[in-house]
């Protein structure tokens, strides 16, 4: 909703009031303000001028030659524009002028001849082109009535405006319309609202002599009324109407559509407009269309309509979708003498529905899905009558043929202020809750404490108290609401432990260099089964499907995280970006049901995408890609941070979707957490990647086993022994293996293994390989003696060679 503050501060006072602090205000009340712009740039040396004399400029076929009196002097200006012609009340720059875009107006020559200025467009005065006159958009703006020469352009044409623009959400349909908002900032600024006069002069011949109204759709127009206009003379609009709607965000068409268009952004009313000869009979009848029927709407376009959908008939054909837009055989032309004005209550839903059914938003259908105020329709018909008579000489018969079922009652809501200040927390006495009603003029009853509200039927949105705290809390200013903190026993704001896992996990991860993403919980179909850990599958688990679903993108609830982040990452692949480090913390939805009765089990998991290169020093001349072992690094990391790594262990597994030779299973203990590894080919050219490394674990179990107690390992004082082993054994057994026995053989003086190097080849037999491992003995209470220490390790090699026949390599 565009809100012009001149037009404004024609209901309101508004002196003294800067825009941005009203603004301000008016977003503290709960309108949010999305923007205030100027409506246009004041400037200065900006007149209206007459063309006195327009010649064929001498040296130029495109030109021409004219002279302009600008009030106190006659200036020579050469213009350009195909519309210039004699007897013209034009806009012109002087010499000193300066135009958007800092375009300065100076004297000069234009082919040999002088020119004192510029004949101005208003596109040239920065007014967007989409608001312009039809005819004017291809030349200079031309007044279409009679203004002073020499007066200042900037008042005429609204360039001083200031446009609030609102964010109206669903309830305030009341704030749809400028009386709407001057009731708003009435009540912000404690004044009174000033409305619009809605005399309308008569002739003795009545309406009712010349049509007839039927309805037959009682419950979706509960009120029609019909006005006739003769000897209408359809031309421009006067120049203050223009400025009007052009601030509104209309562009003017004609005085007849114009004022109709005035009085919905005036009273929030859409009203409608037929050319009473074109019409086809009588009689208007409402009622809902017949199935197969048609119309050929103000859009040109013929429209198959439907049982469902309201229209206004003839008696015999539409003429009109009801509340949406009106019909193209009956729409007001420049030969229109007489005008059956329409103002009428439609239902909200049946309006929807056709607007939806057709594809067709407009101003008017938008309110009336809204809700218009039952009080203001037929007044909205009389204001137009009025301004149709005073601005397109018509002359206005009699009465208004009405049919009339429309309830006007207001509701009554009962508050206290005891009731308003528990709710609000605030100490407000019986003469602030008085005050606020009267600011929002509501009439009210007292006694005592007790307020008797009733709610003027503009305010369609209040309707129980709940409403009516609101109403008062946004008024009495939410800043002057106290703050208070929670009582009781519970430690407010601290952090629960699943709560300080996750930040503490994501942190860590974040760390480590991945980039946290948020996908689509819903998938397609297809990609819900993909990729899912063993430990869901071992569920017997079934994707949910939606039984609505929006579209079949986002059809079935998922199993894992990662086909959708495998998206997001071939998305950023396409994009250029090669190195894409993606982790995300989410739910996946879990039911072994073939036709689901119940919620699905939610289940929270970690999941990472790798690819691309993990490490670039370019200086060293070093580049590592991201491999299985990376990927491997960055869970161990993330385990001995959450003090897990002594019951973690990495079995080679398959799962489906990754690569058969290089996925590992992640187990706690004896149990399946997730998994980590490479993509399967096939996958990875599905989503257009290359090499690509995955993990998936379960976050619930990490969040039942991790304490996250704060512990610490004292620096030992007394130096370490290292030895190396290379160990020959089968090519079946798992370097994993052996490190666990070398490990738990040496207890308890090794305290660290770790393997650095793979052997096979030549000096090896066939079906063998080389492992070999770093061990280190250490004793944190003394020096350990060699003695002690081959004694370790003579138990290790027997240990080895017992389970694994496993020989040291020579």
């Amino acid at each position: 909703m565009f809100v012009s503050l001149n037009w404004l501060k024609q209901y309101v006072d508004l002196q003294g009031v800067d825009p941005e602090i009203l603004a301000e205000r008016i977003t503290k009340t709960g309108i949010e303000v999305e923007s205030v712009e100027p409506f246009g740039t004041p400037i200065n040396d900006l007149v209206v001028g007459y063309v006195k004399e327009c010649i064929q400029h001498p040296n130029a076929d495109k030109l021409s030659l004219t002279q302009v009196d600008v009030g106190d002097e006659t200036l020579q200006i050469v213009c350009g524009a195909p519309n210039i012609s004699q007897g013209q009340h034009v806009i012109v720059a002087k010499p000193g002028a300066v135009l958007p875009g800092n375009f300065k107006i100076k004297k000069t020559k234009l082919r040999g001849e002088e020119s004192n200025g510029m004949i101005c467009s208003m596109e040239e005065l920065g007014i967007d082109a989409k608001y312009v006159p039809e005819d004017m958009q291809d030349g200079i703006y031309v007044f279409q009535e009679d203004v002073e020469v020499g007066a200042d352009v900037n008042d005429l044409l609204n360039l001083d405006d200031v446009i609030i623009e609102l964010g109206i959400t669903p309830n305030r349909a009341d704030a749809l319309s400028m009386l709407g908002v001057a009731y708003e900032v009435a009540a912000i600024l404690d004044t009174e609202v000033q409305l619009p006069e809605e005399t309308v002069p008569t002739v003795d011949e009545n309406s009712s002599e010349q049509v007839s109204v039927v309805v037959d759709a009682k419950e979706a127009n509960p009120y029609y009324g019909a006005t006739l206009i003769k000897d209408v003379e359809v031309g421009p609009s006067p120049l203050w109407l223009r400025n009007r709607l052009t601030a509104a965000g209309l562009r003017p068409i004609n005085n007849v559509v114009d004022i109709t268009n005035f009085v919905l952004m005036e009273y929030g009313q859409p009203l409608h407009a037929f050319d009473y000869d074109r019409f086809g009979s009588k009689e208007v009848v409402v009622r809902f269309a017949k199935d197969g029927e048609t119309l050929t709407t103000l859009d040109d376009e013929e429209r198959t309509l439907s049982s469902n959908q309201l229209v206004i008939t003839n008696g015999n054909q539409p003429v009109a979708l009801a509340g949406v837009m009106g019909g193209a055989d009956s729409e007001v032309q420049d030969d229109t003498t007489t005008v059956l004005l329409e103002a009428a209550y439609f239902s909200p839903i049946a309006v929807r529905e056709a607007s939806k059914d057709h594809g067709l938003r407009s101003d008017a259908s938008a309110r009336f899905e809204k809700g218009v105020d039952p009080d203001r329709v037929k007044r909205a018909g009389q204001r137009a009558a009025q301004l149709l008579a005073q601005y397109a000489n018509g002359t206005v018969l009699s009465g208004v043929v009405e049919y009339d079922e429309l309830d006007r009652s207001e509701k009554s809501i009962t508050i206290t202020t005891s009731r308003m200040n528990h709710v609000l927390g605030s100490s407000m006495n019986d003469e602030d809750i008085a005050t606020i009603l009267r600011k929002l003029g509501f009439g009210f009853k007292q006694e005592g404490e007790t307020f008797h509200v009733t709610i003027p039927t503009r305010r369609g949105d209040i309707s129980i108290e709940e409403d009516m705290v609101e109403e008062i809390g946004r008024i009495y200013g939410y800043d002057n609401l106290p703050f208070t903190l929670p009582e009781g026993a519970a430690n407010a704001g601290g952090l629960t432990k699943r709560q300080s896992l996750r930040r503490s996990i994501r942190r860590k991860l974040e760390g480590m260099g991945l980039s946290e993403v948020i996908t689509y919980s819903l998938t397609t179909s297809e990609r819900a089964t993909q990729l899912v850990s063993p430990d869901v599958r071992a569920a017997d688990v079934n994707p949910v499907r939606l039984a609505m679903p929006m579209s079949e993108e986002h059809s079935t609830l998922r199993l894992s995280l990662l086909p959708e982040m495998l998206a997001s990452v071939s998305y950023n692949v396409a994009r250029k970006q090669q190195n894409v480090a993606f982790y995300e913390t989410g739910s996946v939805y879990v039911s072994n049901e073939q036709t689901v009765t119940k919620q699905p089990n939610e289940q929270e998991r970690l999941s990472g995408v790798l690819t691309g290169t993990w490490v670039t020093n370019l200086w060293q001349q070093e580049k590592k890609q991201v491999d299985f072992f990376v990927v491997k690094g960055i869970l161990e990391n993330l385990f001995q941070f959450l003090d897990l790594s002594e019951k973690i262990t990495f079995k080679q597994g398959k799962v489906e979707g990754m690569h058969p030779g290089r996925t590992a299973l992640v187990y706690y203990g004896d149990e399946v957490i997730g998994f980590a590894g490479q993509l399967h080919p096939t996958v990875q050219k599905n989503y257009d990647l290359k090499e690509a490394y995955a993990f998936d674990l379960d976050l619930e179990k990490i969040f039942d086993v991790a304490t996250q107690e704060e512990n610490y390992t004292l620096i030992p004082r007394y130096p370490s022994i290292t030895r190396d082993i290379a160990l020959v054994v089968d090519e079946s057994v798992a370097a994993g293996d052996l490190h666990e026995t070398i490990y738990a053989t040496g207890q308890p003086l090794v305290k660290h293994v770790l393997a650095f190097d793979l052997y096979q080849g030549e000096h090896l037999e066939d079906g063998k390989k080389s492992l070999a491992f770093t061990i280190r003995y250490q004793d944190p209470t003394r020096t350990l003696k060699d003695e002690e220490v081959e004694e370790a390790h003579t138990r290790i090699l027997e240990a080895v060679k017992s389970h694994y026949q496993a020989e040291l390599r020579g």
